[in-house]
């Protein structure tokens, strides 16, 4: 794919997060769509420059013809040119190309995300390990409205797969909001498989003939989960395909700066249309939310010694079937045996581990509170003093 016309750039003014480097604007023009070949376009920015890409290639889908349903309308399937390669070795020396622009725009701690279909994400994902990426997860994103299939000769294609992966094995401290997810998933670990609708409704982009503007527009609630993730407030989101716009749209309304690189026009006119319009979250809204782990570490005897919890006071489980004696130097006992809270809690329970924190529990006026919310409250003291 050579360049089809010279590159230029689109600026989408908007309200962002403070980045805190002066010499932002200067090193790299962000909120804005360069308009050309996307290889040409990622040579042009600044080494080391990027804290997270989102990558939506064309997916080589090799259409020979026309898809009809069973009363033999025609199916809006991807037909465009910019999805058509002359082999697979075309598509591939594609593939590392881009992969290899991107890396060296990328900061040591970034991240890259990449979606595809069936048609082409091994491929990706074979190329991207070749240039060095580290993959760290593989996502199911299981779509809740799929189109079905119609010959009724496979599967319906109810999913795609987005791999992501860091600049290299040796990558240290990338952003995950591990805690975050997990908070907004009803206190359970965020799966690898994500539930979320198609780009439907007033979401969905139409021409001036009410038709689908762009076939494959991936839905907000999709980019909003890959940016919520793996990026913070301020931070630049590179997006070497960007269509319609999707990332630009969601990292403005959260607080993150964008990059976006579109070969067509029309697209990017509308990208920018699109973007132009969205209102920005409220910093509060998008301030990144406290990681446990990086916590001040507060032992069990804290506890007693602030006496949250009293010497010779007796802890219960929340389900009230197991008991254990609580010790003037912050162990436990039970049954004879001395322990710390997790193990003696691992013990209780016949497992070979246990979060103490969350399994014991003090009885305060006939009911139980979870020890853990005094762990919470000393570490309060601790941030105040």
């Amino acid at each position: 794919m050579g360049i089809s016309h010279p590159t230029k750039s689109i600026a989408v003014p908007g309200r962002v997060a403070p980045r805190g480097r002066a010499d932002l604007a200067d090193a790299l023009a962000v909120d804005t769509i360069h308009v050309g070949d996307c290889i040409a376009a990622i040579e042009s920015l600044p080494a080391e420059s990027v804290d997270l890409v989102f990558a939506d290639p064309p997916y080589n889908l090799q259409l020979e013809n026309a898809l009809t349903r069973p009363d033999q309308s025609l199916v809006d399937a991807v037909d465009d040119d910019w999805d058509k390669f002359a082999s697979f070795d075309a598509y591939d020396a594609f593939t590392r190309a881009w992969l290899k622009a991107v890396r060296r725009v990328m900061k040591k701690n970034a991240t890259l995300w990449v979606i595809g279909s069936y048609h082409n994400v091994f491929r990706v994902g074979s190329a991207l390990q070749d240039e060095g990426y580290w993959v760290l997860n593989d996502i199911v994103w299981r779509k809740a409205n799929p189109m079905p299939n119609f010959r009724g000769k496979r599967f319906t294609n109810a999913h795609e797969t987005l791999i992501w992966a860091a600049k290299g094995a040796d990558a240290k401290g990338y952003t995950f909001h591990y805690d975050a997810l997990k908070g907004g998933n009803d206190d359970l670990q965020m799966r690898s498989d994500w539930f979320i609708p198609l780009c439907t409704g007033g979401e969905r982009l139409k021409d001036a003939n009410g038709d689908k503007l762009h076939p494959t527009q991936k839905p907000e609630a999709l980019l909003a989960r890959v940016l919520l993730s793996s990026s913070n407030p301020g931070d630049v989101v590179l997006d070497p395909f960007f269509g319609t716009g999707t990332t630009g749209a969601v990292a403005k309304k959260l607080g993150r700066h964008f990059v976006g690189i579109e070969r067509d026009p029309g697209y990017a006119a509308a990208a920018k249309a699109r973007i132009d319009a969205v209102e920005p979250l409220s910093p509060d809204a998008i301030a990144p939310a406290p990681d446990k782990r990086a916590e001040p570490r507060v032992p069990f005897l804290s506890i007693v010694e602030s006496g949250f919890v009293r010497p010779g006071e007796r802890l219960i489980c929340g389900r009230r079937r197991h008991e254990a004696v609580v010790r003037p130097d912050g162990t436990l006992s039970l049954g004879g045996i001395v322990g710390s809270i997790h193990k003696i809690g691992a013990l209780a329970q016949g497992l070979p581990a246990c979060n103490g924190w969350t399994f014991w529990h003090a009885e305060r006026e006939r009911s139980l509170v979870v020890i853990d919310q005094f762990r919470a409250q000393v570490r309060a003291t601790m941030g105040a003093a």
